[in-house]
């Protein structure tokens, strides 16, 4: 498939894919990246640091996701780890009710074509 057209698909599909793999449980950015490379398959992977960070950024300025950060002893640095607010749990079923829709009406075209 045309890369053009693959990085399109994923950009409008990303964001609930992050909300969905936060909504689970509180997580960190490597953690996230490493479910978006195993799960992902070729659609998501491979997940990097410059694509999904910023999303990440941009869902917590929304309001849809909050973090906090955790001082590791052992590699000197801060983890940052993200759960889902109650506005972001409100958007991800928004979400997922119109990608069921999405898909429906999107496959009732593909289907018809009969390719």
């Amino acid at each position: 498939m045309n890369s053009k057209f693959a990085q399109q698909f994923k950009k409008g599909a990303l964001e609930m894919v992050l909300l969905e793999i936060i909504s689970r449980g509180e997580t960190y950015g490597y953690e996230i990246i490493s479910q978006l490379n195993g799960q992902g398959g070729r659609v998501f992977a491979p997940a990097r640091d410059g694509t999904i960070y910023p999303l990440l950024y941009r869902l917590e300025s929304n309001g849809l996701i909050s973090s906090r950060s955790v001082f590791s002893v052992a590699s000197g640095n801060a983890k940052k780890y993200y759960s889902l607010t109650e506005q972001g749990e409100k958007a991800l079923g928004e979400m997922k009710a119109y990608w069921q829709e999405y898909i429906k009406s999107v496959n009732s075209f593909v289907a018809e074509s009969g390719e």
